[in-house]
């Protein structure tokens, strides 16, 4: 009987494998496809086409949206591997946002270091550090308190664990908020933020705020970072403790998984990837400011990985990608193009929420696995489901 389920379970390996390999392609095509079309070819289309990628998918939102996918990945971490409801990952972003800040900019002008930073800022005070480095240095201050946030929270389960996460989440950003005078030292310049932060400096070349190329290569470099190291963690060992801790925390723990180690080494790597799409963002929009980092991040997030398929990095890829559209660009442009043709005022930017809902809701009913779903967790829940309905047959 064991000899047959390790031959079906291994039977499964190339499979699967398969099934990465071809995302992996998909992705990398993609990614050349988009990179060279508004390097070499949109600028060259007639002003009329120019206009509709412009207003239904500007080089911006391309950018930011891959900001986000760093982001719903490590999210998918705690939520989708080992089953840890956190509504308070906005703290993250903030902290990898302000890590930039820091580390990128002349804020703290009483200081003079340069650490191979663009040549540019020799010259400018502050703390000038390499981006490639403060994306380490981001993602270690974030993991450090991803394991801060997440010691309190190993005894809470479900809905006391959300709002405990929830409450951290609130916490930090209003921190950075109100960090213009902490006891005389000014942390984050409040509700002025920290700009401008370094240009991201390549070989040959610094990018300027507007250089779509360079940054959606360097975005799309960190997407597959995450993306590598995701789904090798997902494989190893410790994968498998956080999908144990996910599906039977107590039989887990009776099988000798660690829970403390294992389920900080979730918040810590899940933070990590925070930190790091928040140094990420703070380069694309040329600064980090306090009001950007509220508790809606942490919800979107969420739903990026629910809508996409919790536990499945491709889904919560695909997730990410649609609702930051969605988010940024797709609904103001639809509303442009309904209040333009029906000749309306209605503001559908201020109803995101409101189909975020909807929509989340009718998952929730009809495809809780989410649109690309992680094969052992839709088993889980069709057996689940058939369970019940064989229960509510015999009645």
């Amino acid at each position: 009987m064991m000899m047959l389920k390790r031959k079906s379970k291994d039977s499964k390996t190339p499979k699967q494998s398969a099934s990465h390999k071809k995302w992996t392609i998909g992705f990398l095509i993609a990614a050349a496809c988009i990179w060279t079309f508004y390097t070499y070819i949109m600028f060259r289309l007639p002003d009329s086409l120019q206009t509709i990628f412009q207003t239904w998918l500007p080089p911006t939102t391309v950018n930011e949206a891959m900001v986000w996918v760093i982001c719903a990945i490590g999210l998918n971490i705690v939520v989708g591997y080992a089953g840890l409801l956190d509504l308070g990952f906005v703290a993250f972003w903030a902290i990898g946002g302000y890590s930039a800040g820091w580390f990128m900019s002349a804020f703290f002008r009483q200081v003079n270091v340069h650490i191979f930073a663009p040549h540019q800022t020799l010259k400018t005070p502050g703390i000038h550090v390499t981006f490639w480095a403060v994306l380490f240095i981001g993602g270690i201050i974030c993991a450090i308190f991803g394991m801060i946030i997440g010691a309190p929270t190993l005894r809470l389960k479900s809905d006391y664990l959300a709002l405990v996460t929830m409450g951290f989440g609130e916490i930090i950003p209003q921190v950075f908020t109100n960090g213009e005078n902490l006891g005389g030292f000014n942390l984050s310049n409040g509700t002025k933020g920290i700009s401008p932060v370094d240009n991201i400096g390549v070989p040959g070349k610094v990018l300027g705020p507007f250089d779509f190329s360079w940054k959606f290569a360097i975005f799309v470099l960190l997407t597959a970072v995450m993306v590598f190291v995701s789904l090798r963690l997902r494989k190893g060992r410790l994968g498998r403790a956080w999908l144990a801790i996910r599906e039977d925390e107590l039989a887990a723990s009776m099988m000798g998984v660690p829970l403390m180690s294992t389920k900080l080494a979730a918040y810590a790597v899940g933070a990590f990837s925070g930190g790091v799409g928040g140094v990420a963002f703070a380069t694309h929009v040329n600064g980090v400011f306090a009001d950007r980092f509220n508790f809606s991040i942490s919800i979107i997030l969420l739903a990026m990985v629910v809508l996409g398929g919790m536990g499945n990095v491709w889904g919560v890829m695909v997730g990410a990608l649609l609702v930051a559209w969605i988010n940024s660009t797709g609904l103001p442009a639809f509303g442009d193009l309904v209040n333009n043709t029906f000749k309306t005022s209605i503001n559908f930017p201020s109803y995101n929420f409101l189909l975020f809902g909807g929509v989340l809701i009718l998952m929730m009913l009809y495809k809780r696995e989410g649109m690309i779903p992680e094969s052992r967790l839709k088993a889980i829940m069709h057996e689940a489901d058939d369970t019940s309905a064989n229960i509510g047959g015999t009645h």
